[in-house]
């Protein structure tokens, strides 16, 4: 959505007149000089339960207004003694008595004593994604053994029940093992036990206290903290060989930023409702609690022709109200989306429904044709009467009753990049639908559009959030002191826009794990502990629609993203940050239980499957017990191949398919006459065409895009052939021979400079050798699955 990517230079005001002036002070050096005058925080003594402000000059008022870790020093100065000895900025302001006006102060550390002393020979602190905050080791090993059960406290037992489910679930999908049970009582040796009984309001919603011992005691004062507890076990477990094995120790674990959100354009792409299930599981097993859903947009004119009508656009949720206004390519039913908010719910993760308008609102001027500006293009709504009865509607639809369909606290409503010159009724435009959306019960969240729109209409802040994505659309320092919270989103670090040569195809995580975190916005640092700096996002933007992208190439994109900030979002930065051991050790932690995505095979070593169809039984070679598990209208020849004599033959083998890197290979004879769409290879999202549609060559299919290689398999011939694919493109190897690479295809665009790269990727199918309905018939032999390219 957003594709402005300019350098802005921000400027960061560190005074300001209470409540919310924007005015730079002209007795800035007065402030500094009374700072000056300030004398050091005294030291913490251990066991403290109050932090001792240093007197404030005559005349001012020394603030304490926020800390980065607030589950040891709160924004009352209430201490809590942490694990072992840690240290807490703080956030300070000092105000003047005679008209309360407030200038920062740059965070100030302290040193907090911790209630044990680390050693040396101590169980060294276990690696999880995001890392744990508090750790003190003990010595030995806690074993996931037969016997194990999952225990919740009877008092809590209902609160707990939906995390202590997904942690069974969990369990048997990682360890394979369906022996652990569920129950209520007290814990036995070698049981998980779960309770709210945890008098440490510090901990706030989302943190908990972990003591590893005998058995593993998870308390935290609300479910939300306790089920993350479960994510942190599971990775543990998941990097164990065995799945059995987690050091002794106590952690006391919380999160640094509230927000830690991820924001998929699905306006510009479609992304099935399994896909996003399974991203609440991915995004909630590394404790991203905030899955942002763009469900609207459209493309860019000049890539259609500068056609208006022919443009494409999306609206993706189900809408009675304007039915021509559903996506007819992939949307939504409101039953699937309210499902999808109750399995978000499970897992720990807000779901943001935003609708944006009222630019990139093409979906909306399309299916109403009024409303569409005849000044800025139709992608704009005009601001007449009828876009606001419209998108009231459209609202309306989604929010009334006692069940809306956008269940949670808070909706986005989009509004950013609209004319400038209009930015009196844009910024009506804003207020209407801050208000008109509060007036559902629901929290507003919006992009950051007001210093590009300044103007004299008044736009409601108090209680909403701004998402900060450029600077020169909302200056920060502005936003904060106008009242808005913010969650920083800064287009120039974390927007991946993929294959379209501006922002970031992948992001650079070794920069942002060395150097971002969420209060940092652009080129504006705030202070940690902000209280109006909620946390962060990062996005990925589909701008250029058609290009071949799939959902498994934006999630090869999203993944190490997904791991980085992650970890900056709820840990930031720590003395023990160090981004060669993270990205080493963050090799051995995957999407979470069951999932897949990126279609990750390992086996005893590159090759992962074999089959020579030398015995009637089809056996995989590999060594990793891969055998085919069904075999329909096939047969072995007496030569040891396997032949497939019509078009629903096939062989399924336990693999569904195979992501980047790898090489598949193998011999094929195929008969005379096959006929167009004819299949090698096929698996629920992609297949490989032994003849791809008209064309008569070997190609492949993957979500309605086509491709095929300048080559085309001989019949009653054997041929050997290899495919191997990068997460860049596909390689053909014909009898050992590179034969064509497909990639960095680029599409022109008749009357413009504008081009479009094509992405020619394949994540290769391997649930069937053959096909269901249209199967290749002929002979195939020799079939070899390896997880590294051909060189």
């Amino acid at each position: 959505m957003k594709f402005i990517f300019r350098t802005a230079v921000a400027s960061c005001l560190l005074a300001w007149a209470s409540p919310a002036a924007a005015q730079q002070l002209t007795d800035s050096t007065a402030f500094r000089q009374a700072i000056a005058t300030i004398p050091p925080i005294p030291a913490i003594r251990k066991g403290a339960s109050q932090l001792v402000l240093p007197p404030a000059p005559t005349g001012y008022r020394l603030l304490l207004k926020g800390t980065d870790r607030l589950p040891v020093i709160d924004r009352t100065g209430r201490i809590t003694t942490p694990l072992t000895t840690a240290t807490v900025q703080l956030y300070l302001v000092l105000q003047r008595e005679q008209d309360s006006t407030q200038m920062e102060l740059p965070n100030l550390a302290v040193t907090v004593p911790g209630k044990y002393n680390a050693s040396p020979a101590d169980n060294a602190v276990p690696f999880v994604i995001p890392a744990l905050r508090e750790w003190y080791g003990g010595k030995g090993s806690f074993t996931v053994g037969e016997k194990t059960g999952i225990v919740i406290d009877p008092v809590y037992a209902s609160q707990l029940f939906p995390a202590a489910t997904v942690l069974l679930h969990d369990m048997r999908l990682l360890t394979g093992h369906k022996q652990y049970t569920l129950r209520r009582g007290k814990p036995a040796k070698g049981d998980i036990y779960l309770t709210l009984d945890n008098k440490e309001k510090s901990l706030g919603s989302e943190g908990y206290l972990m003591h590893i011992g005998e058995h593993i005691t998870i308390a935290a004062f609300h479910p939300q903290g306790a089920f993350w507890a479960t994510r942190s076990l599971l990775q543990i477990l998941e990097q164990d060989s065995l799945h059995k094995s987690i050091p002794q120790g106590i952690t006391r674990d919380y999160p640094k930023y509230a927000v830690r959100s991820f924001v998929l354009d699905a306006g510009r792409k479609f992304f099935t409702m399994d896909f996003l299930r399974h991203y609440v599981k991915f995004m909630s097993y590394y404790k991203m609690n905030d899955f942002h859903i763009h469900l609207n947009d459209n493309g860019f004119k000049q890539y259609f022709g500068n056609n208006w009508d022919s443009t494409y656009s999306a609206f993706r949720l189900e809408n009675e109200t304007f039915p021509g206004l559903t996506a007819t390519d992939g949307a939504y039913t409101k039953k699937e989306f309210i499902a999808l908010q109750d399995l978000a719910e499970d897992y720990g993760v807000r779901i943001i429904p935003e609708i944006d308008v009222p630019a990139h609102a093409l979906a909306f001027t399309k299916a109403v044709p009024q409303t569409a500006s005849l000044s800025y293009g139709r992608d704009h709504l005009n601001f007449d009467s009828a876009s606001y009865q419209l998108i009231d509607q459209v609202f309306k639809e989604y929010l009334e009753g006692p069940k809306p369909v956008f269940k949670g606290a808070e909706v986005h409503i989009g509004t950013d990049e609209y004319a400038k010159k209009e930015a009196e009724p844009f910024r009506a435009f804003t207020d209407h639908y801050i208000r008109y959306v509060e007036g559902f019960g629901k929290k507003v969240r919006l992009w950051g559009a007001l210093t590009h729109a300044q103007g004299n209409t008044p736009v409601k802040a108090t209680g909403v959030t701004m998402n900060a994505w450029y600077n020169g659309y909302a200056d920060p320092a502005t936003m904060i002191r106008l009242g808005y919270d913010l969650i920083s989103t800064p287009d120039g670090s974390l927007y991946i826009v993929p294959a379209a040569g501006y922002y970031f195809d992948y992001l650079d995580t070794r920069h942002l794990y060395e150097n971002w975190e969420p209060n940092q916005i652009g080129a504006t640092t705030f202070p940690m502990g902000h209280p109006q700096i909620r946390g962060g996002a990062f996005a990925v933007w589909n701008d250029h629609v058609g290009n071949g992208i799939t959902a498994q190439d934006v999630h090869d994109r999203v993944f190490p993203a997904m791991q980085t900030l992650a970890e900056k979002m709820w840990t930031g930065r720590t003395a023990q940050s160090n981004y060669t051991t993270f990205l080493h050790n963050s090799q051995h932690v995957g999407e979470g239980p069951g999932l897949n995505m990126r279609a990750k095979i390992t086996g005893k070593d590159s090759l992962v499957l074999a089959y020579d169809f030398d015995t009637a039984a089809i056996t995989d070679k590999s060594g990793n017990q891969r055998d085919a598990l069904q075999t329909v209208h096939a047969s072995i020849t007496p030569q040891h191949t396997l032949l497939l004599s019509d078009n629903n033959s096939r062989i399924q083998t336990p693999l569904t398919e195979i992501g980047y890197n790898y090489t598949v290979s193998f011999d094929i004879k195929p008969a005379q006459h096959n006929q167009p769409d004819a299949v090698i290879f096929s698996s629920p999202h992609a297949v490989v065409k032994l003849r791809q549609q008209e064309t008569g060559q070997l190609g492949f299919s993957r979500e309605g895009y086509h491709y095929h290689f300048n080559y085309t398999v001989p019949a009653d011939t054997w041929t050997h052939i290899a495919i191997s694919g990068n997460n860049k493109g596909t390689s053909l190897y014909i009898n050992g021979v590179l034969q064509e690479r497909l990639e960095h295809a680029i599409q022109t665009f008749p009357g413009t400079k504008d081009t479009m790269a094509k992405i020619q990727t394949l994540v290769f199918p391997l649930q069937w050798i053959g096909d269901q309905q249209n199967s290749f018939i002929g002979e195939i032999d020799n079939i070899r699955v390896v997880n590294k390219e051909q060189q």
